[in-house]
């Protein structure tokens, strides 16, 4: 017998920029079981379209490479981890303050990760040059309606 309190989902995608609206639509698909709000609904998706583009963007600097997205629900707890195996972030301090960006050339605004913590109830980043980043967000669906 399965646990309806729980689920996970776990899948790869190449990273591609095509892609980042494919990982919001997967995960949009998985959080609708815990029947969120439309407003946690377009937290999520934002949260997730902002991991997926920096993975893409900052991570790789070719196409070959691949997007690790898992989606975990725990009761009323969605955890959602997105990562690249890319060049890593040296100073994860620094890289989540707003306004930091590595590529300034492609207009880039470095509110990624501001804008996660903003979305979501948890972040957290680990990092290894070289070897690539784990983005973790947490978000707690229904409790601030009473569910």
């Amino acid at each position: 017998m399965t646990d309806k309190k729980t689920n996970h989902m776990h899948l790869y995608f190449d990273a591609r920029s095509v892609n980042e609206g494919f990982a919001r639509m997967v995960v949009s698909a998985f959080l609708t079981e815990m029947n969120p709000t439309l407003e946690e609904l377009s937290d999520v998706k934002t949260a997730v379209s902002e991991a997926v583009t920096n993975a893409i963007v900052h991570g790789y600097s070719t196409e070959a490479q691949q997007v690790e997205l898992i989606c975990d629900r725990n009761e009323d707890e969605l955890t959602v981890t997105v990562s690249d195996r890319g060049v890593g972030i040296a100073d994860i301090p620094a890289a989540m303050q707003p306004f930091y960006t590595t590529k300034p050339e492609q207009e880039r605004t470095g509110m990624g990760f501001a804008f996660m913590e903003a979305f979501m109830d948890e972040v957290r980043v680990e990092s290894v040059p070289g070897e690539g980043t784990r983005v973790t967000m947490k978000k707690c669906i229904g409790r601030e309606n009473g569910r």
